[in-house]
């Protein structure tokens, strides 16, 4: 398998197996127009199994919101074709459109135009709740 390297943009590394298309859809990668890579099942001595993306292009997009997806993703930015930071994403303190509010009663499932906004209410336990009625985020 040959994957080229990157000169300037963005690889995601650490994703728990299986996890990568998940992250592609809500970075909309299928929307831009250079190369991404998507490698699945490699192997990793932390994990067992992990995927990684590479985007050769810059995103103007808030990489922190992929700390509730998956938190234990790394991601490198590469300028150059060297590592210029790696990080691993915080948590968000308010996440929108990433998840959806399952309480039937909230405003959220009869105004369907209306974001589904939920905010950080407990760090250590990782949990968010709807700003709207204050359901629990199930993940």
């Amino acid at each position: 398998m040959n994957i080229d390297s990157i000169n300037n943009g963005i690889v995601i590394d650490h994703i728990k197996a299986g996890q990568a298309m998940k992250i592609y859809d809500f970075l909309e990668l299928d929307k831009l127009d250079c190369a991404v890579a998507i490698i699945k099942n490699a192997t990793s001595n932390k994990q067992g199994k992990k995927d990684i993306i590479k985007i050769d292009s810059q995103l103007d997009v808030d990489l922190n919101a992929l700390g509730y997806i998956d938190p234990s993703i790394t991601i490198n930015i590469i300028v150059d074709g060297v590592r210029v930071k790696k990080y691993h994403p915080e948590l968000p303190l308010t996440i929108t459109n990433i998840i959806r509010c399952k309480n039937p009663r909230c405003i959220t499932s009869t105004e369907q135009e209306l974001p589904h906004v939920f905010k950080l209410t407990n760090r250590e336990k990782d949990e968010y709740r709807c700003i709207y009625c204050e359901s629990r985020a199930s993940i």
